[in-house]
């Protein structure tokens, strides 16, 4: 065989096999890796920022607008030739070169002016909170952490901004009326949905009882309209935002922003000691001065932040701050539940903004 021959013959069988480098085999090796990395980065910024809030630092937002991978393949070949004088015969050495790499380029867009107050200070919709408690989330969660009112019931309003220096009042009537709604949705007694009328332009939302299973939680249907103060008319509840509608059959909702929504969750982080020592964090307390338990509201039921001096090992998420790591237990169910709904509640509400902000382009150092 000529040394042409074998010199094809070496590069055909190595672009062959490099050929899962591009095309179908390269989307295959290079997309979990930068859907994993993109999930872990997210989370550790939503984390962060709760971290943050309860430090009564300012938060940071910064979108991912894309993701751009550059794949590069270069050879060579070269061939080295001996020539003896003597009885032994000459050598001719073909060598060939493949070089990968790849050129990741990503770019970040941070949430300010119009998008920041869509995204993050506006109150989230009523027709998002639908869709959360449509889409297999417990009403019970979704209404623990996202409604700051419900009629003459509050779920801990002096939450919704720092850390209050006074335990909150009057949550565990809220609290109970949860139970009830999260009893009554699993017994497919209750559920809530548009109520489509034709003479109205926009549907109204309404909760609506099912007829023929009402009857079988009588007592739990009276604490509830005793809580509330609202009497079903036809077996529906008009869900409303207007408080200064004094209809029986009216639930008014006050819901909370994004933001409110992180600073309520952000009080059931477990600061060390020493930092509430340090005088780092407002410690609220209780009427008789012992340290509020945050676990007792209606959101703090289902979302806590651990800390600790070493990094976790059973942690699900974790970030580093202020000298200590603060994470979630990735046996911790319930936080992580609670910390997927704030997700897709940020998600949902960022995907209301239309204005893009000035993008921030990163080379990453590609291997």
């Amino acid at each position: 065989m000529s040394k042409n021959k074998l010199i094809l013959l070496l590069l055909a069988l190595i672009i062959s096999g490099c050929q899962s480098t591009f095309g179908p085999g390269a989307l295959e090796k290079t997309h979990p890796a930068y859907n994993k990395s993109i999930s872990e980065t997210l989370s550790e910024q939503m984390l962060i920022n709760l971290v943050r809030l309860r430090y009564r630092e300012q938060p940071a937002f910064l979108e991912i607008g894309s993701v751009t991978v550059s794949p590069r393949i270069s050879t060579s070949a070269n061939v080295n030739a001996t020539v003896n004088t003597g009885s032994v015969g000459n050598f001719i050495q073909p060598g060939v070169g493949v070089e990968y790499s790849q050129s990741p380029t990503i770019s970040y867009t941070p949430l300010r002016g119009e998008d920041f107050l869509k995204s993050v200070l506006s109150s989230i919709s009523l027709e998002a909170i639908l869709v959360m408690t449509q889409s297999g989330w417990s009403i019970e969660r979704v209404f623990g952490m996202t409604i700051e009112r419900m009629n003459g019931l509050y779920n801990a309003p002096s939450a919704s901004g720092p850390t209050p220096a006074l335990e909150p009042k009057r949550y565990e009537d809220f609290a109970r009326a949860l139970e009830i709604f999260r009893h009554l949705q699993r017994e497919g007694i209750m559920e809530i949905g548009p109520n489509i009328d034709m003479d109205k332009k926009q549907p109204e939302l309404v909760m609506q009882f099912s007829p023929s299973k009402v009857d079988q939680v009588t007592s739990e249907g009276l604490e509830l309209q005793s809580l509330l103060g609202t009497t079903a008319v036809d077996h529906k509840v008009i869900i409303s935002s207007d408080f200064l509608n004094k209809q029986p059959n009216l639930l008014g909702l006050r819901v909370r922003s994004i933001m409110s929504v992180l600073f309520y969750l952000s009080q059931n982080i477990k600061v060390p000691d020493e930092h509430k020592e340090a005088g780092l964090v407002t410690v609220t307390k209780t009427i008789s001065g012992d340290e509020f338990n945050w676990s007792d509201t209606p959101a703090g039921k289902h979302f806590v932040v651990q800390s600790s001096k070493e990094r976790p090992k059973n942690a699900y998420i974790s970030v580093p701050h202020r000298d200590y790591w603060f994470y979630i237990a990735n046996n911790d169910l319930e936080t992580k539940s609670s910390f997927l709904l704030l997700q897709q509640l940020f998600s949902l509400q960022a995907g209301q903004s239309e204005a893009k902000g000035p993008t921030l382009t990163l080379p990453v150092g590609g291997r």
